[in-house]
């Protein structure tokens, strides 16, 4: 029985990897901003949101995950099969263009998080840059996905900041588990934004690509699948605290911000240097990660 369980531990550890990086690719610089910035509008009020939103994310990262296991082919070559080159084209164009506006925020989120650190974005820009293109261009698959995971772990920093923050617990939890709403314009584009910033294209043709490259088939995909709904599970949990550590701070002292840049430094004066330092800290890795992953994406499709 225990070297069963030692296999099946096995199989889970060399499996794992798509649905998690995915998952955590997602808070990038504009997820970041819209978390905070729904934290420091709104306080707890939204919260609630993040539940559907990780079943709805579950749901659509895993169909796009069976589909890799069970046909071998990435999404693009099915929309190909299916509908033709003309509307495979159509999705190609309209999602490059949308990676392209998502890749100057997430650089413009690399230079914000270290200009933060004193370092200017004239050296940091083409320095990251070059970085990006060499891992994912010189790098095999496994290199690269264990780069992906070390960036990953950056988002811990945004836990981290949540206990210096010192968040009013039963109030957060009310709004985490009652659903509050509001009839005002900014209340609305704030909840479509939570909801736009966290499923997003990018996510089902990568993860596809990724299952297909990484060579997990049907007969392994149970382990994909935990894979899959964990990633759900880590993009969320890290989107509760970004909101709660803004709502402690921001909301309260009724400062409003429209960057993730801004709320780090606002964050200084109310939860001292440290906070200022790990929301930095997670927006670089946030930020380069989707990079890496828009970069790494690219190359599996082959462009």
């Amino acid at each position: 029985m225990k070297k069963i369980k030692r296999r099946e531990f096995v199989l889970f550890l060399s499996v794992i990897g798509p649905g998690i990086i995915t998952a955590c690719a997602d808070n990038d610089a504009g997820g970041i901003a819209t978390y905070s910035t729904a934290g420091a509008h709104y306080g707890y009020s939204l919260l609630w949101l993040l539940f559907i939103i990780t079943f709805s994310l579950g749901l659509f990262q895993e169909m796009c995950a069976r589909m890799g296991a069970v046909t071998g082919k990435g999404l693009s070559d099915l929309i190909r099969e299916e509908f033709g080159v003309r509307w495979t084209f159509f999705v190609m164009l309209s999602l490059l263009i949308a990676n392209i506006t998502t890749t100057v925020a997430d650089f413009a989120g690399i230079a914000a998080s270290l200009e933060i650190f004193g370092i200017s974005k004239y050296l940091s820009i083409p320095l990251m840059a070059f970085l990006i293109w060499f891992v994912v261009i010189k790098g095999s698959y496994r290199r690269v996905e264990r780069i992906f995971f070390i960036f990953a772990t950056f988002q811990i920093a945004y836990v981290l900041a949540r206990f210096l923050s010192r968040p009013h617990w039963t109030t957060a939890l009310s709004g985490l588990f009652i659903p509050h709403f509001r009839l005002e314009t900014n209340f609305l584009l704030i909840a479509i934004g939570l909801i736009g910033t966290t499923i997003t294209p990018w996510m089902q043709f990568y993860i596809q690509a990724s299952v297909v490259d990484k060579g997990i088939t049907a007969r392994h995909y149970k382990y994909e699948r935990a894979d899959v709904l964990f990633g759900a599970f880590i993009t969320d949990f890290v989107a509760f605290f970004i909101i709660v550590a803004c709502a402690a701070t921001l909301l309260k002292q009724g400062i409003h911000i429209e960057t993730a840049k801004e709320a780090a430094l606002a964050l200084k004066p109310l939860a001292g240097t440290s906070a200022e330092t790990l929301f930095a800290v997670g927006l670089f890795g946030a930020s380069t990660l989707h990079c890496l992953n828009l970069a790494a994406f690219y190359r599996l499709c082959g462009l």
